[in-house]
């Protein structure tokens, strides 16, 4: 049913047949796709209340749909206990069933649009690394200290190294 199944650990959610333009949806979600969750929704928050645009539009019933979905998938992860600073947006919208409208002229305004999206926060952002600090309380200490410092230096260097 989803587009992708990520090896890292991820949250989801699905919207289906929701009573938004599938084009305006594919947009938003291109533009969305791979971002931060916190840059993701000031940006769908910015359209929902027309204070950003894109291209000169602003998306909002679409906009206000996402938020809604990206909310819920925000709480999956909570439930997840996934970390919410590493967590990247994939989102992607398709054509939902076409509903039909009674009419008397059957062929003007019979077919209602509709579109399935889908959200998955994905855990795959950038560590916060933080510094450990040690009390020392000789020098014999604060030898073995920088010595370890040194060490650690050196695999991290040697990683980035190998990685380039």
């Amino acid at each position: 049913m989803y587009t992708i199944e990520p090896k890292e650990k991820y949250a989801k959610a699905f919207g289906r047949n929701l009573r938004i333009s599938t084009k305006s949806a594919t947009i938003l979600c291109r533009v969305i796709r791979k971002k931060p969750l916190t840059r993701a929704k000031r940006l769908l928050q910015g359209l929902a209340a027309e204070q950003r645009s894109l291209d000169s539009k602003h998306y909002t019933k679409t906009a206000k749909e996402m938020m809604m979905l990206l909310e819920s998938c925000e709480k999956n992860a909570d439930n997840l206990n996934l970390d919410k600073g590493r967590l990247i947006v994939h989102a992607s919208a398709h054509k939902g069933t076409i509903m039909r409208r009674r009419r008397r002229k059957s062929a003007y305004g019979s077919r209602m649009k509709s579109t399935n999206l889908e959200i998955m926060l994905i855990e795959k952002g950038r560590e916060s690394k933080k510094a450990t600090v040690k009390v020392v309380k000789n020098k014999e200490d604060a030898e073995k200290v920088a010595k370890e410092v040194a060490d650690q230096v050196a695999k991290v260097k040697s990683k980035e190294d190998g990685a380039m």
